[in-house]
């Protein structure tokens, strides 16, 4: 595998993006453990809206497929964030919160969200791989053209470089949930905040 982040085809939403595409493009995280949700912006200080996407709150603004594998779990019942840990409202914590999470580039979000299919988050161990590569790359590039232009992405991982490639064995992370493993990308538009984030439980 060409290990250089290529440019992302996709710039922003296109035409033809609808329920049908995005459940079709979501389906490759149902192979694993992975949550897979959006909800609508209200407030300038998008961490409220991401705490409420965590905790089941909201639902998807255009109603398309989300995907909980927790739901309805005995676990939600004491924590409806499970398995995350959601922020906190307080500055200090919400602070400490957001010090988890590393700012990437549009085009590093198509290489992120095959990562986050993959059996053991790990693009090199995959034995799927490259096989499916490039039907994956596509369903990836399906999800990305429902983020406009003016959408910031986040993930809670960092390769150490200036253009993160996320095809390379990721070696730390900074959990957001309550397993010491997890990755994932969380992104905000003007309009919507998402997740779609795989933890492992081992």
């Amino acid at each position: 595998m060409n290990s250089q982040t290529e440019p992302v085809r996709q710039s922003g939403p296109q035409t033809g993006l609808d329920a049908g595409a995005w459940a079709t493009a979501v389906e490759m995280y149902d192979r694993r453990y992975t949550f897979v949700a959006v909800g609508p912006r209200t407030r300038e200080d998008w961490l409220h809206d991401v705490a409420a996407v965590m905790r089941g709150e909201t639902t998807d603004p255009r109603s398309w497929r989300t995907i909980d594998p927790d739901e309805g779990e005995e676990e939600r019942s004491d924590d409806p964030a499970y398995p995350f840990v959601a922020p906190p409202v307080d500055e200090a914590g919400s602070a400490k919160w957001r010090g988890r999470l590393r700012e990437i580039p549009r085009s590093a979000v198509v290489r992120l969200l095959v990562l986050l299919a993959t059996i053991d988050l790990d693009v090199s161990r995959d034995p799927r791989l490259p096989e499916q590569l490039a039907e994956m790359e596509e369903h990836a590039g399906v999800i990305l053209t429902r983020f406009p232009d003016e959408a910031r992405f986040f993930t809670n991982t960092w390769g150490g470089v200036a253009a993160p490639d996320f095809y390379q064995q990721i070696s730390s992370c900074s959990p957001l949930s309550q397993y010491a493993w997890d990755l994932g990308l969380l992104w905000v538009s003007d309009e919507e905040v998402g997740l779609i984030w795989s933890f492992d439980p081992r």
